[in-house]
Parts: structure tokens; sequence; C-alpha cells
């Protein structure tokens, strides 16, 4: 219990910042995603994906790929972006580093944020989705298991890049090269089995292709769940997790 409570009093000013501008956060939220599905989902028209052997229409098949890319953009975005704040400006992580928190607590407690703004984009996602597709699109108990796990994998990789930054400057610089290419590259517009293996090889080695796979068989529900790819998801939960503790102790944050 004193985990769980030392996770909730590191969140909670997070938490209030979040409630504060929550209008602000929901427009944002919304722009990217409907912007990417009328440029790709309406803009190009494309016809139908086969995936796993069965055929989907590409609005169908996007929708999805938008849903984990939201969960993407914005848990990491809220996560990096609060934390980096703190550190650089306004020195207050440096403060409740000297209090008697685990540094367990304070990772989780960190990601808390992320997790709900990755979940509210995404709901807000899946019902736009729903409403213009609503015989392909289905709310099943893997979705929600899936989504979860991305959302806290992306909120951890956050505070990986927010600890490992030295300055904006160098968090710009992070997701350029990490972020972006993730978000073209990982199956969100296209899939990753029509590619070379070498490419899907390298590709699988993202964390956001996993959430597209996984998020995508969920909803459309038309083959069998890649419990494989939600494994691996996982290994990338306790990998950023294991990076965010290293740093915590040895370096000078």
């Amino acid at each position: 219990m004193s985990f769980f409570k030392e996770v909730y009093h590191v969140a909670w000013g997070d938490l209030r910042y979040m409630r504060h501008t929550l209008k602000n956060i929901l427009i944002s939220s919304l722009m990217t995603p409907i912007l990417y599905l009328l440029a790709f989902g309406y803009g190009l028209k494309a016809g139908a994906v086969d995936v796993n052997g069965v055929t989907v229409p590409y609005l169908d098949f996007i929708i999805p790929g938008i849903i984990a890319l939201s969960s993407l953009s914005a848990s990491f975005s809220a996560t990096s972006t609060r934390l980096n704040v703190q550190r650089l400006y306004y020195r207050c992580f440096d403060e409740m580093m000297m209090c008697p928190i685990g540094n367990a607590s304070m990772i989780v407690g960190k990601t808390v944020v992320g997790v709900c703004r990755g979940l509210l984009s995404t709901s807000l996602m899946f019902i736009i989705g729903y409403a213009l597709e609503p015989s392909y699109l289905h709310l099943t108990p893997m979705f929600i298991v899936s989504l979860l796990l991305a959302c806290f994998t992306f909120s951890l990789l956050g505070v990986t890049a927010a600890l490992l930054a030295r300055s904006h400057a160098a968090m710009a610089t992070f997701s350029s090269l990490v972020i972006t290419p993730m978000t073209f590259l990982c199956g969100t517009f296209f899939s990753v089995g029509s590619l070379p293996e070498w490419a899907q090889a390298a590709l699988y080695l993202l964390p956001l292709t996993e959430a597209s796979v996984c998020i995508r068989a969920a909803t459309l529900d038309l083959y069998a769940f890649p419990f494989w790819a939600l494994g691996i998801l996982a290994l990338f939960t306790v990998c950023f997790f294991a990076v965010d503790m290293y740093l915590i102790k040895n370096r000078k944050i």
C-alpha cells in the first residue's frame, strides 16, 4: 500500500496540472489524429490492405493504426515535456528526489499523467473511428489490455528521454531521431508484412510496431490475436523501466 501511496503523491501535481489544461489537451489530442485520418484515410483513397490473409478496407486498417500512434504521441509528450520542464527549468525534480520516496514509485508516478493523457486521446480517436466504421471496429478486452500497456510503455519512454536530455534542444533531437521515424514507419499507415524481411526485422525493434499490431488485431477482431507482439511490448516496458531505474540511481539528474 505504501508503494501506491507514494505513486499517488508523485502523480498528484501532474494530474492537477492536467485537469487545469484539459480543454487545451482535448483540442491538441484531436487535431493531429484527425489530420492523419483525413490525409491518409480519405485523401489517398486507397482500396484494401491484406493483413494476415484477411482483406481489410484501408480506412478500417488505418484507424487502429492512428489509435496506436495517438498512444505514442500523447503518452510520450505528456511525460517527457512535463518532466523535462521540472528538471531543467523549475528544478523541482531535484527536490522530489530528496524526499523519502522509492525510485520505482517516482518513475511509475511520473508515468501516470502520460497514461491518462494517452487513454484520453485514444478514447476520443476510437469514438471517432467507431462513428465512421461501426461494422469493423470492436471494443474487446484485448484492445483495453493492449492500449493500457502501450500507453504505459510510451510514458516510460518519455521518462527515459527526459532523464537523458541535458537541454530542451536535446529533447527535440530525441523526438526527431526516435519518435518521428516511429510515427511513419511502424505499421501505422501500411502493413509491415508487405515489406522485405530485413525491413520487418528492423521495424519490430521499435515498440510502436508491436502496439500497432496488437491494437489493430484487437479492434478489427478478424484474425487471431498476436500474443507474441503483446509479449514483446511488455518486454519493452520492462527494459524502459530498468533504464529509468538505472538513470535515477547512477546518473546525476
